[in-house]
């Protein structure tokens, strides 16, 4: 029996611990199916609410069905759940770039309850987020429960988040990339593979119980080089709508977390306001899946105007749902959004020349999601692969393929930030893992201080300071006030050659007269990256540590960067 269990020890060793790779693909697979199941129930759960819920639609009262989905959402994620309002995304690629990927097990599924409450009932928003936070806790989990390494973990995180989003959208290159794109920001061989076969495993588990082809179904459209350029133009279009709703949904957080009322007054708030636009423009309310079929189709049947009208109506509702108490993601109103606006470009092309020879007003519905995607986002190739997915419009690639870019592009020329990253990026939170700035920010900087400095008086003299440094291998004295023991000064053993080298200065100075009062030094309070640049700044190899000014110790770049190395290991290594 020992012999026995002794071979599997050796086996397991072999397999996973000298090359992780099969390890990874078979725990991704298992993460990949695990979210398909999650995306799949809170799809049809949709499909399921939304249908019961539209023959009240039409009743006068039916404006507060939103805001009794955002309620109950925002109840369950602050009492129960205990986790913020949102879309998610952000939390994850935070998760990624400062904890390694840990994620908690409720993140698995306190998203799709709170996200299938907003939907639901109506409120503007995309079930893809949530699935994306459940898909990722459940790899991280998968993680913790296997005793992975911080990388193995990043790539588990990676597989649920593939997994989700090929399931619920039945599009498994689309969730291949946005995990590498967007959320783990690297493209590394050891991830690609678990993750794409990830990807695979969450379309297939979809495929098995919702069988269909694409989400979205059109015939073929004829496009030629006649809509190169006014896909140029469409391009451009879609890059300022993007920043118009990134900044819509940034400022609409931003009063409503101003505002004095607890989340969920808010969240009702915000819920009426979407029910009652949702009257008058029913394209705003919920996923929206089905006006985007009939703008492809062609059948689509709102005015130029109001069509125009709708897609800033869709973009104040969504900011109204997610900034004010709802949960929900942004993939979804971005698709309704792009497919409005191609819609309009679609209009107005032809009003402004009526016998120009373009595709038909279904292709430019599609060039407009990818370009809204891809926008909003600044992920291009997300936006093409997705686009092409859902719909099966591959003859599509080339233009899809200059919106994109030319969106993404245009659109960070405004705002250099995506709508995920730009709140990360202004907290300071945006670390991405195997980055300088990550494994800093895992550094304490009470680690690297040496606090074994022999200190000196201002009232010593110089005579008393030659037989300590007899006897000592410091390079810097600091000196600290008799009477205060406050630090004042450093005596650096480089600068006073001058004075060792004239034994007849040795009794008529004092150190007060020679120590260098414009040393910069730094706190406890400051992370390591300012410590650096204050050194790099001022070339410093060595800097005093002073807190209420009280000399604490030195840091040295040697110190730095010897836990700097040991850092990098843990981070690579199995625990």
């Amino acid at each position: 029996m020992s012999t026995l269990k002794k071979g599997y020890s050796i086996l397991y060793q072999w397999l996973f611990h000298r090359d992780d790779r099969l390890l990874l693909i078979i725990a991704g697979s298992v993460a990949g199916i695990c979210s398909g199941l999650a995306a799949v129930a809170l799809r049809l759960s949709l499909q399921t609410v939304l249908e019961w819920l539209h023959p009240f639609r039409h009743y006068g009262w039916a404006f507060v069905l939103p805001a009794v989905g955002a309620l109950l959402s925002s109840l369950y994620l602050e009492k129960i759940a205990r986790e913020g309002a949102g879309h998610g995304v952000p939390e994850v690629i935070y998760a990624v770039s400062r904890y390694g990927g840990l994620l908690r097990f409720r993140s698995s599924y306190s998203r799709l309850i709170s996200s299938f409450l907003t939907i639901g009932s109506g409120g503007s928003a995309g079930p893809e987020a949530p699935v994306v936070m459940s898909g990722s806790a459940i790899g991280s989990n998968i993680a913790k429960f296997l005793s992975l390494n911080e990388r193995q973990r990043i790539t588990l995180v990676g597989c649920g988040t593939a997994g989700a989003i090929a399931s619920i959208f039945n599009a498994p290159i689309a969730g291949l990339v946005f995990a590498i794109e967007v959320i783990l920001g690297e493209w590394k061989f050891v991830n690609i593979i678990p993750i794409a076969i990830a990807a695979v495993a969450g379309a297939e588990v979809s495929q098995a119980i919702i069988p269909e082809q694409v989400i979205f179904n059109h015939q073929t459209f004829q496009v030629g080089l006649l809509d190169i350029l006014p896909s140029l133009c469409l391009a451009l279009v879609t890059a300022l709508v993007s920043v118009v709703f990134t900044k819509t949904l940034q400022q609409s957080g931003k009063i409503a977390r101003t505002s004095s009322f607890p989340l969920w007054v808010r969240a009702v708030f915000g819920g009426c306001i979407v029910g009652t636009i949702g009257i008058f423009m029913p394209v705003v309310l919920g996923e929206g899946y089905h006006f985007i079929q009939e703008m492809i189709s062609g059948t689509f049947s709102l005015g130029v105007f109001i069509t125009f009208v709708a897609v800033f109506a869709k973009i104040f509702a969504t900011a109204m749902t997610l900034g004010w108490g709802g949960s929900g993601g942004i993939f979804a109103p971005c698709l309704v959004i792009g497919s409005l606006t191609g819609i309009v470009f679609h209009k107005f092309l032809l009003i402004l020349l009526p016998s120009v020879g373009c595709a038909r007003e279904g292709a430019y519905a599609l060039l407009g999601m990818t370009g809204i995607i891809s926008g909003v986002m600044q992920a291009p190739l997300t936006g093409i692969f997705l686009i092409v997915e859902i719909t099966g419009g591959y003859e599509m690639t080339l233009p899809l393929i200059v919106v994109s870019s030319i969106s993404s592009t245009m659109s960070h020329y405004i705002e250099p930030a995506s709508f995920y990253f730009k709140d990360l990026i202004e907290r300071g939170q945006f670390l991405r893992p195997g980055t300088d700035a990550r494994i800093l920010s895992d550094l304490n900087i009470s680690e690297l201080i040496e606090t074994r400095y022999t200190k000196v008086s201002g009232n010593m003299v110089f005579r008393e300071f030659i037989e300590i440094i007899k006897t000592s291998r410091q390079n810097f004295f600091p000196v600290i006030d008799d009477r205060t023991n406050e630090y004042k000064g450093m005596v650096k053993i480089s600068a006073i050659r001058k004075y060792v080298l004239d034994p007849g200065m040795y009794d008529m100075i004092f150190l007060s007269q020679i120590m260098d009062t414009e040393v910069m030094t730094v706190s406890l309070e400051n992370d390591l990256q300012e410590v650096l640049e204050i050194m790099d700044i001022n070339g410093m190899e060595t800097i005093p540590v002073v807190e209420h000014d009280r000399f604490v110790g030195m840091i040295s770049k040697t110190r730095i960067l010897d836990l700097y190395r040991r850092e990098l290991i843990v981070q690579t290594s199995a625990h």
